[in-house]
């Protein structure tokens, strides 16, 4: 494998660790409502678990509030179930064939709790990013190994990819100081 391939797949897949990070962001709950906070709750229902996305529609007709309209009709109350086992410490309605769910405020405490959530979830990036620089450099010291690469373009490519790395964990740090910001802002 030439050494640009390398470095174009070390890349690519730090760009798909980022993006996975920013879902995961999505999904922790700051003080406005978002349809991410629950659109991937899985529900029992027709005998397999689906997600709520692929089950109803969710808006968000205000801001502290969430609106679950189920395609049907019979799955209002597994949808209710499950939002409740998610444990999110979120409360659901049940109105008609409406789920309404108004977001309380959060407690200084609750907020601190997410915090620490959002950390974890972006260490988590910043490991599986220090595995993709791992991956690489190996990779390019097994293409050195076979043959046909001078030591200065070894040395080059170990360089851009601790490159490529640091530009990676630095973009994960903004998501968190962004994620951290509107998390505590009240």
């Amino acid at each position: 494998m030439a050494l640009d391939d390398i470095l174009l797949e070390a890349e690519e897949r730090m760009i798909k660790t980022e993006e996975v990070v920013q879902k995961e962001f999505a999904g922790v709950r700051t003080g406005k409502a978002s349809p991410s906070l629950v659109e991937n709750i899985l529900v029992e229902v027709y005998g397999s678990n689906m997600r709520i996305r692929e089950l109803a529609g969710i808006t968000t007709p205000e801001a502290r509030m969430i609106m679950i309209q189920p395609w049907d009709a019979t799955t209002v109350h597994p949808i209710e179930k499950a939002i409740q086992k998610a444990n999110l410490g979120l409360n659901p309605a049940v109105q008609g064939k409406l789920i309404r769910i108004v977001l309380p405020d959060l407690s200084t405490e609750r907020r601190a709790e997410f915090v620490k959530v959002i950390k974890k979830m972006s260490e988590d990036g910043r490991v599986a990013i220090r595995h993709i620089r791992r991956d690489a450099l190996e990779a390019i010291k097994k293409d050195a190994k076979d043959g046909g690469v001078t030591e200065d373009d070894v040395e080059k490519a170990d360089q851009e990819v601790q490159k490529l790395t640091d530009q990676y964990i630095g973009k994960i740090d903004t998501h968190l100081a962004h994620k951290e910001k509107e998390i505590m802002t009240v």
